[in-house]
């Protein structure tokens, strides 16, 4: 993709802004050191509602930062609102925008733009959708691993050992797969819309050991801008965008912010139990339609091959 100027503006203030934001986190108290814990804004108030040291084994779907956010109504099947985080170095302040899905109202599907030789971003999306995202993780021009839409094979499964799949059944019930039901899923499952992403940020609630043990295939230190998917118990999904707070939201784009263990406990924070961390990073967008009609979108920086959009079903979903 071309980058444009302001792309470039952006890029060429990360070093800058990254030494501010890191002088800044190693003012803060004990609380906000690296791997200790995270803040969310209450009105002027700043309260802690994840620690390092006292997390939950596994995530029980109360939800507490499910209940911090002022949900606004999108369209018909789709409620949004935001989060301010306050975590350590570069998520000392982090914003998350927090999409919540009905699929018995809104339908999910994906947008192959690899299979036409083009790139995709969230403003690409036809028409009619009333929100896209950036769908799994790719390679240079191809997404890594399985990819199915309309019924149709396009990419077969790859395997590894934090690689799950999303997947959305006839019926439009949306399920994320965890990585040893992948294979079992492609051969007899009813997938007519499958993408695979990895890692995967809660099973069962639990987030995977890699994510919080170092020496297991993650980097469990690197911080980047965060996309995700979940399931709640009620057959929902959730999606969880973040983005840098510090500068304004024009600077939002910057790739810095939470670990994966991090985006882990959003997710279960938010009322997941089954959560799969998309293609953030600088490829991390979201085009979102509001309940007036106008779309908001947190765009990216670069293109991606594979996209996820949302329609509003003609008739809604009995399941």
């Amino acid at each position: 993709m071309r980058m444009t100027f302001r792309s470039l503006l952006i890029l060429a203030v990360s070093a800058a802004a990254a030494g501010t934001a890191i002088r800044r986190a190693s003012a803060e108290p004990e609380s906000r050191r690296p791997g200790v814990g995270l803040d969310v804004r209450v009105g002027a108030r700043w309260v802690t509602w994840w620690r390092e040291a006292a997390a939950p084994a596994r995530w029980d779907g109360r939800a507490p930062l499910a209940q911090r956010v002022a949900w606004r109504a999108g369209a018909h099947g789709v409620e949004w609102g935001e989060l301010q985080l306050r975590g350590a170095s570069e998520a000392w302040r982090t914003r998350v925008i927090v999409v919540r899905l009905d699929p018995r109202h809104a339908a999910l599907s994906l947008d192959p733009a690899f299979t036409e030789n083009r790139r995709w971003t969230a403003d690409d999306a036809a028409a009619d959708a009333v929100a896209a995202f950036t769908a799994g993780q790719f390679r240079e021009t191809l997404p890594w691993g399985w990819v199915r839409t309309g019924g149709r094979e396009i990419l077969a499964p790859q395997y590894a050992p934090l690689a799950g799949a999303v997947v959305v059944d006839s019926s439009g019930a949306v399920r994320v797969i965890a990585p040893d039901r992948v294979a079992d899923e492609h051969r007899h499952g009813t997938a007519v819309e499958a993408f695979q992403s990895y890692p995967m940020l809660l099973q069962d609630g639990a987030a995977p050991a890699p994510l919080t043990q170092a020496g297991l295939g993650v980097n469990i230190g690197h911080r980047d801008a965060r996309l995700a998917l979940c399931t709640l118990s009620d057959g929902r999904v959730v999606v969880a965008l973040t983005r840098f707070d510090a500068f304004g939201e024009s600077l939002g784009r910057i790739p810095f912010g939470l670990t994966a263990a991090e985006m882990a406990a959003v997710m279960g924070g938010l009322g997941c139990r089954q959560a799969i961390l998309l293609d953030g990073g600088i490829s991390g967008q979201l085009r979102l339609d509001q309940a007036d009609g106008s779309a908001r979108t947190w765009a990216g920086t670069r293109s991606v091959p594979l996209g996820l959009v949302v329609r509003e079903r003609a008739s809604s979903s009995p399941w």
